[in-house]
């Protein structure tokens, strides 16, 4: 059987592909997301025995076509009025050419492999038409033997009985209908957080162009809580410097009396809020817009590519940390680093100075940082550990401040001590006003 597939596309230009997810995502973005989507396509088209077709528009942009799809491919423009018109002259030009089964598919689909293009060629040997559903109840594949104008006719698209509809009307026509795998189309901002939840789930789905550029270009909105923290707030700025044009940076500050506020550069956001950590880095993720949120101490020291870091852990999880570290080279502050990054990984639980970075929706929807007066990072990550949230752990380390612990070895040890067991009290319930008031503010 001579069969065929037609790509059903708007060429990649900025501005005049994917605009529905603008602003989100910047034009010149949307048509390197649109580029991605046709360079899966293309790759399960090239593992059906089918010859393959690019329907395009705007006419005279076939060149940025070939560039993605070879010339080995034959290319020609879209005609009709709407949308329904255009894919009937699709359809009925190429089944003019000798073929006896042809396949149309649209672009929004990346996640469309070879064997629903098969199944769907399959299909065709005992029904008239086959449609590939979407979630959103519109299609992305639609095949015929025969050029069938009933399937297009007083037909209007973009609202959710799409498919039904033409379903029902092909069926009072005793025509022989049916279905393949309902897939996600990508259209919102909301489709690409899906698309990356699933990425999770699907180790192939990493593998794509889609994947691969949706891990790269992922928003992380840093938030730094910070109060009184003029020794330390330049030196966390230069280190972020070099990343202002590559992730949004939010200083929350919870009223510092100090120079805090002078010294932070105009360059930066600052947003004010009330005293207090968790307070702080709830205001700065109300206030952020990015798909991850990055929760950093102010005297903390970022390893290189820390951003880049980030993405690899969240393609795997929704939630983690980087490992801990201190400059000091005491044998106590290096058993603490030890046991907190075995905490992450046998107990499921990380701090606040370990950086916390979290998928955006997921923080919301846990309730945020509860608002108490100390062990919110605590009791942030006991929730996640309740909602069976695995934690991602970074290679690198993040290096902290040992200021909270005093010099000598028995004041270290005690300070040691001193946590585990203010962790201990609020498991056992203590009043956490009393366990602030035993932790003490160092600053």
């Amino acid at each position: 059987m001579k069969r065929a597939v037609i790509v059903f596309t708007r060429v990649p230009i900025p501005g005049q592909t994917k605009t529905r997810m603008m602003p989100y995502l910047t034009a010149r973005q949307c048509a390197c997301l649109h580029r991605c989507f046709l360079k899966d396509i293309k790759n399960a088209c090239e593992n059906v025995q089918a010859d393959l077709f690019i329907c395009y528009t705007p006419e005279g942009k076939e060149g940025i076509l070939s560039s993605l799809f070879g010339e080995n491919v034959v290319y020609f423009p879209q005609e009709g009025e709407g949308l329904g018109e255009r894919m009937h002259y699709a359809i009925n030009k190429v089944l003019q050419n000798g073929y006896q089964a042809c396949v149309l598919i649209g672009t929004d689909v990346p996640e469309i492999w070879s064997e629903h293009l098969l199944n769907a060629f399959g299909m065709l040997d005992g029904n008239d038409v086959v449609f590939g559903p979407t979630m959103d109840g519109g299609y992305y594949l639609v095949g015929m033997k025969k050029p069938c104008r009933e399937v297009f006719e007083k037909q209007t698209y973009g609202h959710g009985n799409v498919l039904d509809q033409t379903i029902g009307r092909l069926r009072e026509k005793q025509l022989k209908v049916c279905c393949i795998e309902k897939l996600y189309d990508m259209d919102t901002r909301e489709d690409l957080q899906g698309y990356r939840e699933r990425m999770r789930q699907n180790l192939k789905l990493q593998k794509t162009e889609t994947g691969k550029y949706l891990m790269r270009t992922s928003r992380i909105s840093v938030i730094i809580p910070v109060y009184n923290e003029e020794k330390t707030i330049v030196q966390v700025q230069e280190q972020l410097r070099h990343y202002q044009s590559q992730c949004e940076i939010l200083f929350v500050d919870g009223g510092s009396a100090d120079r805090t506020l002078e010294l932070i550069d105009p360059g930066f956001r600052v947003i004010r809020s009330k005293k207090g950590r968790a307070s702080q880095m709830n205001a700065g993720a109300q206030e952020s817009h990015g798909d991850v949120l990055f929760f950093l101490h102010c005297d903390s020291e970022l390893p290189e590519r820390f951003l880049a870091q980030i993405r690899y852990v969240m393609k795997d999880y929704r939630a983690g940390c980087f490992g801990i570290a201190f400059h000091s080279r005491n044998f106590f502050m290096w058993t603490c680093r030890v046991i907190s990054n075995r905490r992450v990984k046998d107990r499921k639980v990380m701090f606040g100075d370990q950086g916390i970075f979290i998928d955006r929706e997921l923080f919301f929807e846990v309730g945020m940082f509860p608002e108490l007066p100390i062990m919110e990072d605590y009791q942030f990550s006991l929730t996640l550990k309740e909602k069976g949230i695995k934690l991602g752990i970074a290679k690198q380390r993040i290096y902290t401040s040992d200021r909270r612990f005093p010099k000598g070895v028995i004041p270290k040890l005690q300070v040691m001590w001193k946590m585990n067991r203010l962790r201990k009290m609020y498991r056992d319930g203590t009043a956490i006003d009393e366990i602030a008031r035993l932790y003490r503010d160092v600053r």
